[in-house]
């Protein structure tokens, strides 16, 4: 069935802000509402016009667990606009893309906020099962002496406390940690450390070289409860060669592994809202979208080789449409790390691997001026429900930019999945 094209009004994202060690200075409401509300003051309608809102999060506070209505109350979308929120891990907020591109071409919606969020310097520090056991016996018992008992079990090892952000980072059924299915892709192509961190100095460099141009023009400031104003990505940084990079040890596969702190994404705190309409909504409040979702595709994929996601789900949109690599004008592949960038590049060229999943002769190559011009998510990086919805709204400025037509956005997924979608600008109205 052919792929009714749902429209991008308009976009904006937070600054990224980099986690250092303590909880952020916004909660992933805070970010994502301060981002909506700069969005929706632009538009010529009301939030109470929304028809939905739907944010994709993959680690919402226990008082945000829908996050989606809590945002869109915030908004000011009133109690009749539905808010809800989607977890697809790294593509939550490309989730909430699809989500919405479904509502609206079903016909059940034709105006909706929708993206991501994500505060993981917020993420939960837990207790041990052991604490926990403890702590029900403790409270099972009921006299004194029980108690005294009980308490005479407590271990200073039942302490320790579990870091939320790494459980959520382990594939529960591989039982590897994200940064090991890359030690897996490093291994399965033969990208060496020197090419990894070759590739992680090229993103903070052109994120630099993106900033100082004023090319990323989708960040609203945002301001924490001090009156801090956030202006821009916080974690680029201008020394990152592939010199200093190499001096990092490795974070996932200790002592000989390459996947180090340093070519790989950043812990970070951010949001990205799209707003995304139908062809009526168009007519009706006389938009002037910025481009179009013109096609999307999920896939899955060994939970091991969770970072050629992007290859499996982007090949059927270029297949589809009958589209060289390099026939897009530009790409965003979300740099979850090097090593996966740099694989889905070599899977794309390898005539066994795509034989073998494709059945027919390799791809080639993204030319490498048509991929993540302005940089990726190691210099920008990744607060994963906020990701997708990133790219797809990058690629689209990016695009602009240039005067260019047409582009795929694409990520890797834990748990062994990938996302796509196929963008192109509008002209604008006459």
């Amino acid at each position: 069935m052919p792929f009714e094209p749902v429209y991008i009004v308009d976009g904006a994202r937070t600054p990224f802000l980099k986690a250092r060690g303590a909880p952020g200075p916004l909660s992933a409401s805070d970010l994502a509402v301060q981002t909506g509300r700069e969005l929706l003051l632009r538009q010529p309608f009301f939030p109470q016009d929304l028809d939905e809102v739907i944010v994709g999060c993959a680690a919402p506070s226990p008082d945000e667990t829908n996050i989606g209505r809590v945002v869109s109350l915030r908004l000011g979308c009133g109690h009749k606009v539905p808010g809800w929120t989607v977890m697809r891990n790294c593509a939550s907020g490309m989730q909430a893309l699809d989500s919405a591109i479904m509502g609206i071409q079903t016909g059940r919606c034709d105006l909706a906020l929708a993206g991501g969020a994500d505060a993981l310097s917020r993420a939960p520090v837990l207790m041990s099962d052991d604490m926990v056991r403890w702590l029900a016996a403790f409270n099972g018992a009921k006299s004194l002496p029980q108690k005294l008992k009980t308490l005479g079990g407590l271990r200073p090892v039942f302490l320790k406390p579990v870091i939320g952000l790494l459980k959520g980072l382990t594939d529960p059924v591989t039982g590897l940690s994200m940064g090991q299915t890359a030690e897996n892709l490093a291994y399965q192509f033969g990208i060496d450390r020197q090419a990894m961190d070759t590739y992680a100095a090229q993103s903070h460099a052109r994120a630099l070289a993106a900033q100082q141009a004023g090319r990323l023009r989708e960040i609203t400031p945002v301001a924490d409860d001090s009156g801090r104003l956030y202006e821009q990505d916080d974690g680029v940084r201008n020394d990152s060669t592939p010199e200093r990079l190499a001096k990092l040890k490795p974070v996932f596969d200790k002592p000989w592994g390459n996947v180090t702190a340093g070519n790989s994404s950043q812990v970070t705190d951010g949001a990205a809202l799209l707003l995304l309409a139908s062809e009526q909504a168009v007519r009706r409040w006389n938009l002037q979208p910025l481009g179009r979702i013109a096609d999307a595709q999920w896939a899955g994929l060994d939970p091991a080789s969770m970072g050629l996601g992007p290859v499996h789900a982007a090949t059927p949109i270029l297949q589809r449409h009958g589209l060289g690599l390099n026939d897009l004008d530009l790409w965003e592949i979300n740099e979850a790390f090097a090593a996966q960038v740099l694989a889905c590049q070599a899977a794309w060229n390898d005539e066994d691997y795509c034989q073998a999943n494709f059945g027919r002769s390799s791809f080639g190559r993204i030319d490498s001026e048509r991929l993540n011009v302005d940089g990726g998510a190691i210099a920008l990086g990744h607060p994963v429900g906020a990701s997708g919805a990133r790219i797809v709204l990058h690629l689209l400025h990016a695009l602009r930019e240039r005067n260019l037509k047409r582009g795929i956005a694409a990520i890797c997924i834990g748990g062994g999945q990938g996302g796509a979608m196929l963008i192109e600008t509008c002209e604008p109205k006459a």
